[in-house]
């Protein structure tokens, strides 16, 4: 059995959530995204800085060697010395991408930590996040304690760890977050996930359909256990409902259906695209058929199209459309980018449904706001 291969520090999120997952992925193929490319590229520029001392700014416009498809541009070297910056004012004796061994309590488990940070008995673990869609937070973060476990494996006997600190820096959210954990905790944690990982060692593990475990799992559309979790989400509001109407549901059942939004909407999300990669393929599917999207005009040749409306329109060819804060602070670069920060306001945000495990502070509103 291949199974204990698949057990990622990265994809830990997933596989320890549902233990199911790893067999339920086996023949799905890896795919790599523009985005995971640039991150790659992001690791790069952070590791040669790192290693070699210097700014990310003295790197703009040369190639990267690992991911030769990139050049750092100004906004990743702005990015990525911000990170650069944290990392150095962590402080204490620091390894760069070092390759962690955790497989004393999950079989064949390795992975590269971004970098570790030892200062006297306190244990640092720093992975830097490029990507901008989803906030990441070092609670609990499996990815980083596996990592740890990793580093105290490799470490511990010779500076006796009391303290582990996992950190998550995100500079294009301008997010950083850090856990604290005991060194006794941590190995507690790694015994219950040794128990996990014998449990899929085993085979026919069981499915626990999730959001988080869900989110970016390859099998999520063909999953029967996410199918049927579904069907009841769905169901459940409408048991005892001649007719089906959100007013008349309790709420229990309007929390239920809340709750599990965003983990159907996903599962219906992959369900189309299996379809729609099938049909693209020239196969056949019941009731279903590919045709063309809708699409707006467009010019055919800009340049002949520019040359053309310039004679006849002038200077009524061209819209004018002010810069928005952040263009015009990129364009002004950091140095005069103050000049205008007086100018700039932040209006409160639009009200919006959160869970109650929700970081932001919760707002009332009273009708006297609707005067």
């Amino acid at each position: 059995m291949t199974a204990h291969a698949k057990l990622s520090a990265s994809g830990s999120h997933r596989w320890l959530s549902c233990l199911g997952s790893v067999d339920a992925e086996k023949g799905f193929k890896d795919s790599s995204s523009a985005a995971a490319q640039e991150g790659t590229a992001a690791h790069e520029l952070a590791e040669i800085v790192l290693q070699n001392g210097g700014n990310c700014h003295a790197l703009i416009g040369k190639p990267l060697i690992e991911t030769s498809t990139h050049t750092v541009t100004e906004e990743m070297a702005d990015y990525v010395q911000q990170y650069v910056d944290y990392v150095t004012g962590v402080g204490g004796e620091q390894f760069y991408e070092e390759r962690v061994d955790f497989s004393e309590w999950v079989p064949e488990g390795f992975g590269t930590s971004d970098v570790i940070a030892i200062n006297d008995d306190t244990l640092d673990v720093i992975d830097l996040k490029y990507g901008k869609g989803l906030r990441v937070d070092a609670d609990e973060n499996s990815q980083g304690m596996l990592y740890a476990l990793g580093a105290y494996n490799e470490y511990g006997m010779i500076y006796g760890f009391k303290t582990v600190r996992i950190h998550i820096v995100q500079p294009r959210l301008d997010h950083i977050s850090v856990w604290e954990i005991s060194t006794p905790d941590l190995l507690k944690w790694g015994a219950w996930v040794a128990e996990q990982a014998h449990v899929i060692q085993e085979g026919d593990a069981p499915r626990n359909p999730g959001e988080k475990q869900c989110q970016w799992c390859k099998a999520k559309a063909t999953c029967p256990a996410l199918k049927s979790y579904t069907e009841k989400v769905i169901m459940s509001g409408f048991d005892e409902l001649d007719t089906p109407n959100a007013d008349t549901l309790t709420d229990a059942q309007l929390q239920l259906a809340l709750e599990s939004k965003k983990l159907i909407v996903s599962w219906l999300d992959a369900v189309e695209g299996l379809v729609n990669e099938r049909l693209q393929k020239g196969e056949e599917f019941p009731g279903f058929k590919l045709v063309s999207g809708r699409s707006l005009r467009k010019w055919g040749d800009e340049g002949e199209a520019t040359r053309a409306l310039e004679g006849l329109l002038f200077e009524e060819a061209y819209e004018k459309k002010l810069l928005t804060p952040a263009k015009a602070e990129k364009a002004l670069g950091k140095a005069r980018a103050k000049d205008i920060q007086g100018l700039i306001v932040k209006p409160e945000g639009k009200p919006t449904l959160a869970p109650k495990s929700d970081k932001r502070k919760s707002i009332s509103i009273s009708v006297d706001d609707f005067d």
